[in-house]
């Protein structure tokens, strides 16, 4: 992007595997038969989003791509469990948008202030002690820890705005947040002037403001990658309110109709819900322009149902009233717009019959490993009877429950699923 200004970047994150359980078996001067006592492995570390208000750029994982979590410890005798690795904290900007590139699964929306863990790290795998049974008094096993989730990560900025200014190149859009905010953007007699979105807080009284983002300039074809402008659309999506600036005047022989119909085009085309959202429209330049230019676009503007106003950026004639009017308009509009997560999904069954696993036989338990099953075990709530219903469903239709009774388990039985263990009931 431009002065470093990033506001899309690819990143991979890994969350960290679980330890190892550990076999030991205690030993003890003048005690006989100490059994096994070897404890679990450590979960490993997560990988955890927060908001950080002091960034506002992306650009810092241009340089970084790949981030990963530590291992959990293994765990050792006496039961002693190891450590649990830390979590990985990544900051980001508010209004970090993160998508898994392979799904294209919405998996946060990072616009509030909580930390939101994106990878999970591994379970630690179960020390020997926890498979001593009456019949198996020497378990000379443990398992492995789990393996931490891993994705590959699209992290967009989508500013949190209430109002986004929209327009042609060199209408006074920066000239109009510059006379009504304290935001300070660069401002020059030619196009493309503005390189990145500018945030600007418009303060209409003690304790009544609102937050203005300055979209760098919009032409035709911009939804389609021309210009600047599709680089910054994606910042307008949230704005409550749209302002669109208009150069009444048409001092770069444009007409005022055909710019204010070209950009409204352009944000139909980037999005349908962006063009049916509340717009003002602010007729700038009018110093510049005749009565009769400025009565012919207000005759057309108002028979479109919107708001005009008149103003000079320049001048700052007509500015107050406007913000007025938009802060008015904005109490009665719906909050900002916050991306709702997508739910994970749920196994259908050609993929279940698809999936490989492996079951073996210790000692009369029933050990099913799949790494694919890792998922679904770390979402379900054994308590839930739907998601009961559904782990149920999975084991079916993958092959599992097939498997098992083809090598001759009883009711009664002890099945561990990836270390979840639960006794098997036809």
């Amino acid at each position: 992007m431009f002065d470093g200004f990033v506001d899309e970047v690819n990143i991979s994150v890994e969350a960290g595997d679980g330890g190892d359980g550990a076999v030991s078996f205690h030993r003890e001067k003048y005690v006989a038969a100490g059994g096994p006592d070897g404890g679990d492995g450590g979960k490993g570390g997560d990988i955890v989003f927060l908001v950080d208000d002091n960034l506002n750029t992306l650009v810092d994982f241009r340089y970084k791509r790949k981030f990963c979590a530590e291992r959990g410890e293994n765990g050792s005798g006496s039961r002693k469990y190891g450590r649990s690795a830390p979590d990985l904290v990544i900051r980001v900007p508010r209004g970090t948008v993160v998508t898994d590139r392979e799904t294209g699964r919405l998996l946060a929306d990072m616009s509030g202030s909580e930390p939101v863990v994106i990878a999970r790290g591994g379970r630690g795998g179960r020390g020997n002690a926890h498979f001593a049974t009456p019949t198996r008094q020497i378990p000379r096993f443990a398992k492995p820890g789990f393996k931490g989730q891993k994705f590959e990560l699209k992290l967009e900025l989508k500013l949190l705005a209430d109002v986004g200014l929209v327009g042609f190149p060199n209408v006074g859009k920066s000239t109009l947040i510059s006379v009504v905010s304290a935001a300070k953007p660069k401002i020059a007699n030619y196009h493309f002037t503005t390189l990145i979105p500018n945030l600007g807080v418009v303060k209409i009284s003690e304790g009544s403001s609102f937050v203005m983002a300055d979209i760098p300039g919009l032409i035709e074809g911009a939804s389609e990658g021309v210009g600047l402008g599709h680089e910054f659309l994606r910042h307008v999506e949230r704005c409550r309110l749209i302002l669109h600036i208009v150069d009444v005047s048409g001092s770069e022989g444009r007409d005022p109709i055909s710019d204010f119909e070209i950009i409204n085009r352009e944000l139909r085309n980037f999005s349908e819900e962006l063009a049916n959202a509340p717009q003002i429209v602010a007729a700038n330049k009018s110093d510049m322009a005749d009565e009769s230019q400025i009565e012919a676009f207000r005759e057309y503007i108002e028979g479109e149902g919107l708001p005009f106003f008149v103003i000079s950026a320049a001048t700052t004639a007509g500015t107050a009233e406007l913000m007025n009017f938009t802060y008015k308009m904005l109490k009665d509009l719906p909050p900002l717009k916050v991306f709702e997560p997508d739910p994970e999904p749920l196994w259908s069954e050609a993929e279940a019959k698809g999936a490989g696993f492996e079951v073996t036989v210790e000692d009369g338990v029933y050990f099913v490993e799949a790494d694919w099953l890792e998922g679904i075990l770390r979402t379900a709530n054994m308590d839930d009877y739907e998601s009961l219903q559904h782990f149920q469903y999975v084991l079916r239709s993958s092959g599992i429950i097939d498997e098992l009774e083809r090598l001759g388990i009883d009711e009664g039985d002890t099945v561990s699923v990836c270390g979840y263990e639960f006794d098997y009931v036809r």
